[in-house]
This record gives structure tokens, sequence and C-alpha cells, in this order.
């Protein structure tokens, strides 16, 4: 008889509650020895689990998309994994296509892109490149931990700044504040919109969800600030978790309102592959007592499923929860004077000036 698998403590300080090998592509499943029993034995003695960052030197550095699910359709990611932990990324499956878990893994086995810079700049000198906004933070977090090290999320705003490229940045991190200074620059010439996500205002709950973030209050104050310095800033509540945190919706529009921002977004609890099974997992683990009017709702709006993968349908949530949810947002817009996030975040590509390819001699 096979032996069922050991049972993990309640692993502190990080999202995901364990690092079950991902299914989907035939990967066998993990063996409990090497580096992870290591780790079960940290965990055993609850001892903080280690992070380890690997340099890793891809040949380009841009992804480009053709959803009609989501408003930009090229990013550009510094790092693969994120230490923010949030339990509900959806990021969390790409780990799996590096045989490696999107739980625990994600989260503690990092990737830094080093060459990100070079490799951007020189994508935008190829004459066939054409100019467009570019997105950060659309996988994972341009400004976690690691980047107080690494720096590369800055090597590349000053990459966009040398070429007047727009760009745009979602973030968790109050980090983005110590890059006032080029981001001022890209807002003087309307070339830059930042988002800061704020999910709740209970910093216990927070640290839940998404442990190594920047708690609530900070991130309202990096709103305040990127406000003040003059940059375009928007509030986005993501994602809305049902009886979890979707009570805060209102409270947290009138936080960023008293900030000066005027730009708001919200977007659904979504759970694509290894994610659901991850957020389970968390749900019992921290909220026994409701697990299954969370999930209930979650599959209301999702046409009976965890998840609804569909174009068009992915990001518009159905039904009576969907509704309800809409309904509260749009009003409590109204009351604030938020805008609709297209009509005070429009960027501008004329402005691009195409770097010199490697090599080439300066002319004047």
């Amino acid at each position: 008889m096979a032996q069922s698998p050991r049972q993990l403590p309640t692993v502190h300080g990080r999202g995901a509650q364990s690092s079950a090998a991902p299914q989907r592509f035939g990967l066998a499943a993990r063996e409990v020895d090497g580096d992870w029993l290591d780790q079960l034995e940290e965990l055993d003695g609850k001892q903080p689990l280690r992070t380890t960052v690997t340099d890793e030197h891809p040949r380009s550095i841009l992804t480009f998309n053709q959803s009609p699910d989501i408003p930009f359709d090229r990013s550009v990611n510094a790092y693969r994994g994120c230490e923010h932990g949030c339990i509900y990324c959806f990021a969390r499956p790409t780990h799996a296509y590096h045989d490696l878990s999107p739980g625990l893994d994600f989260e503690t086995r990092l990737f830094a892109k080093p060459d990100a810079a070079r490799l951007l700049r020189e994508t935008f000198a190829k004459p066939s490149y054409r100019c467009a906004p570019l997105a950060m933070g659309t996988n994972t977090d341009p400004y976690q931990p690691i980047e107080g090290r690494y720096r590369i999320t800055r090597e590349l705003l000053e990459v966009c700044l040398e070429t007047r490229h727009p760009v745009t940045i979602t973030t968790k991190s109050d980090r983005v504040i110590r890059d006032l200074d080029l981001l001022a620059k890209l807002a003087r010439l309307d070339l830059v919109a930042v988002g800061v996500s704020v999910t709740s205002l209970d910093p216990r709950l927070s640290g839940l969800l998404e442990p190594r973030a920047a708690a609530p209050a900070k991130r309202l104050a990096a709103l305040g600030k990127l406000v003040e310095a003059g940059i375009p800033a928007h509030v986005s509540i993501a994602p809305v978790i049902p009886a979890i945190t979707d009570e805060f919706m209102e409270r947290i529009l009138v936080e960023a309102a008293a900030r000066g921002v005027r730009s708001a977004s919200w977007i659904m609890l979504r759970l694509p592959h290894e994610v659901a099974p991850l957020f389970r997992e968390w749900l019992t683990a921290h909220y026994p007592d409701r697990a299954d009017k969370v999930m209930h709702i979650v599959q209301s709006v999702r046409n009976g499923r965890d998840n609804d993968p569909s174009f068009f349908s992915r990001m518009k949530p159905s039904g009576t929860w969907a509704d309800l949810f809409r309904a509260r947002f749009r009003l409590a817009c109204k009351r604030h004077g938020f805008n609709p996030p297209d009509r005070d975040l429009k960027l501008d590509s004329t402005r691009f000036i195409r770097p010199e390819s490697h090599g080439q001699m300066r002319l004047f």
C-alpha cells in the first residue's frame, strides 16, 4: 500500500501551505529528500523557509500576448517567482513549467534576470519594434524584496526614460517610491502610470494572504506619495475574495480617495490550475469555518467551476454575487469621485526614441 504524503505543519510567514508537485505536465510526484527534506525539518522546528535566488540569462525579455481580456499586448518581468507569497497569485502555475512547485517553490526559489535592461534596450533598437505601453508587474511583482538588492526594475525604468517608452507598473509594495525620481520624470512626459494593489485594510489578514508584501497602510501611503509627486496613480482592489476581503471594498476606496487617487478598478478572485488546490488548502488552514461558503460563491461567479479560463469571460465574473460586487464598486466610485482607469491613465507612445544598435557609431 502506498504511503500517504507526510503531513506538513502550518507554514508561518509564507502563503502556500505545501509544495506539491505540478501534475499538468506528467511530472513525477516530488520525493521527500534533499533540499526539500531540509525544508521539512526547518518547518518542524518552526524555522523560516530559506529564500534562494538564481540568476537567469534569457535570450529575450519581452512577452507578447493577444488576449482580448487585458489592456496591454507586451510585458516585461525582472524576476520569476515572487517572495510576496500571495496565496491567490495567478502566476504561481508558471513555476510548473520548470518542474518547480507553484506552492512553496514559487515564493522561495526565485530567479532574477540581471541582463533584463540590456535585452530591453536591444529589443527597442530593432527596426521592426513598434512602440506601445509596456506592462511591468503582470506576472511577478517588480518591487518584491529582492529588488532592493538587484535593482533590475530601476534599470528597466532607466531604459524607458532614455528611450521615452511608455510603461505601466502594478505592485503590492511601497518600494515603488524609491524610484520616485525616475517615475516623476516619466510622468512629466506622460510615459508612466502606477497601480498599487490593496486587498484589505486588516494587517493580520494581509499577513496571511500576502505574507511578505507591504502592509495595507504602507501601500496607501505609497499611493499618496505618488499623487504628491505628480505620478498618475491607480488603486486596484485585487483580488476581491468573497466572504474574506470583499467587506473592505468601499473602505479601500475611501482611503485611496483621501490621498488624492482618482482611478480605481477591482478584479474578482481567479484560481487557475494549481492555484485552486493551494487556495483551498489555505482556506482549510486559516478559515475552516467559512471555506465552503467562499468556494461556493467563487464557483457561482465562474459558471460552476473553481476557475473559468475562457477568453472574454475569465476576467468578467457573472451571476448574482458578481453583479452585487460590481454594483457596490460602481456606487462607491461615484460617491468618492473616481474615474474609469482608461480616462486618467492614457500614455504617450509618440515620443519613442529608438536607441542605437550595439556597435553603431553616433552620427551627431
